[in-house]
């Protein structure tokens, strides 16, 4: 077996193009218009163009067997005029994290030589799909169908769940926790792609909106959202060779697989953030200190407050807190989901993890806008998890050049 270049090779791997489509609810846009459509705004912001790619990793979708079975089936390849040229064209799947194991698939290929050229790829329909077929797939999938799924546990549920045992642990009150959504709209507020771009938002809202799952208010849960990423990753030779003065590579890499039931989770308020960062870290050879952003997966509040934890960005127990305190708010101390993630930019189910990566690349590139643009941005600290947040994957980026 071939082993992998290291750190600082020619051959490493590394970002070099980002696209997006605005995330909400778009019912005439085509599932395969928006793939082929933001595979054209990543190539081109790459500066390549479509003959360029050589292999194509897939994000799957949720809302359509069918729209499932083409991108396994390599539709993309002919929709772009690859047929007969692309290596391959495969899909990764591991829910939320699946944007972390797909760079992570994409940067071996490159690095041993096996492609030059990679994008990846996102589309989700959720926000136009058939509210009671998406109600229906998120009470079945990743539930144990033995035992938790007859008590009625849903997605919402498991968000209920983890949010009580946080709230517990850290003393956190419903006003902090709410302060995280009221956070992640203030980003969403400058992003143009973000579904909630035009909404405001007060602790005092999500305070009065109807409460779901408790202590989950209406407000608190993620809306389902259409959206599509795409990312162009290729040598940092390569990258040197089109004349790059900047692109991104990985520093650091870390996963913690924790669980499938939920009920086998030794403490929901923890997760695998912790064991999944020691790895990323120290491969890094830099710690959450140096971090000047951060992007971590926040289907609930919760989620993201034990993540910024576990990853070493708040002190245990402390998070939702500084949230409260604007510690994480634009202007504030780090800024964390500059896109307003998944609360407020957008649920697009995998893909929720898929914008948050790229969120972090956009940033390290110099190319979130004026709006929301950090200055002098280096260093991201990336976080995704899958199915009933069995898993804990951090991808530690760096922005780097000539």
């Amino acid at each position: 077996m071939t082993d992998v270049p290291g750190h600082g090779s020619p051959e490493e791997a590394v970002f070099i193009g980002v696209g997006e489509l605005p995330s909400g609810r778009y019912p005439n846009r085509p599932f395969m218009g928006d793939l082929v459509n933001v595979a054209v705004a990543a190539v081109r912001d790459a500066g390549l163009t479509i003959p360029d790619i050589d292999t194509i990793l897939l994000i799957p979708c949720l809302h359509s067997p069918t729209d499932q079975a083409d991108l396994v089936f390599s539709r993309v390849v002919e929709e772009l005029g690859l047929h007969g040229r692309a290596k391959s064209s495969y899909m990764v799947h591991s829910g939320g994290s699946t944007s972390d194991n797909t760079i992570r698939d994409a940067a071996g290929l490159i690095a041993t030589g096996r492609a030059r050229n990679v994008l990846v790829l996102q589309a989700e329909k959720w926000g136009s799909a058939p509210v009671k077929d998406m109600i229906d797939m998120l009470t079945a999938n990743g539930i144990p169908r033995e035992w938790e799924k007859q008590t009625g546990l849903s997605f919402n549920a498991v968000g209920a769940l983890i949010q009580l045992r946080y709230m517990h642990a850290s003393g956190s009150t419903p006003e902090d926790m709410a302060s995280v959504c009221v956070a992640l709209r203030e980003w969403a507020r400058l992003n143009p792609n973000a579904m909630y771009k035009n909404k405001a938002l007060t602790v005092e809202q999500v305070m009065a909106s109807k409460m779901i799952t408790d202590p989950l208010h209406a407000l608190e849960c993620p809306m389902l959202a259409d959206g599509a990423v795409g990312l162009v990753m290729t040598s940092a030779d390569n990258a040197r060779r089109l004349g790059k003065d900047r692109w991104v590579r990985v520093a650091g890499s870390g996963g913690c697989v924790s669980h499938y039931s939920i009920g086998q989770e030794t403490d929901l308020a923890v997760l695998g953030w912790e064991k999944a960062s020691v790895e990323a870290y120290e491969e890094a050879g830099w710690g959450p200190e140096d971090a000047d952003l951060a992007e971590v997966y926040d289907s609930y509040a919760a989620v993201l407050t034990s993540g910024l934890e576990g990853l070493g960005l708040a002190p245990k127990g402390e998070a939702a807190r500084m949230f409260a305190a604007g510690d994480f708010s634009p202007g504030g101390r780090l800024p964390v989901n500059t896109n307003g993630g998944l609360l407020s930019a957008g649920h697009t189910g995998v893909g929720g993890g898929t914008a948050l990566l790229a969120e972090g690349v956009r940033q390290l590139l110099g190319k979130a806008g004026p709006d929301r643009q950090i200055a002098g941005a280096e260093r991201a600290v990336c976080g995704g998890s899958g199915g009933t947040y069995m898993d804990s994957q951090v991808l530690l980026l760096e922005g780097t050049g000539r």
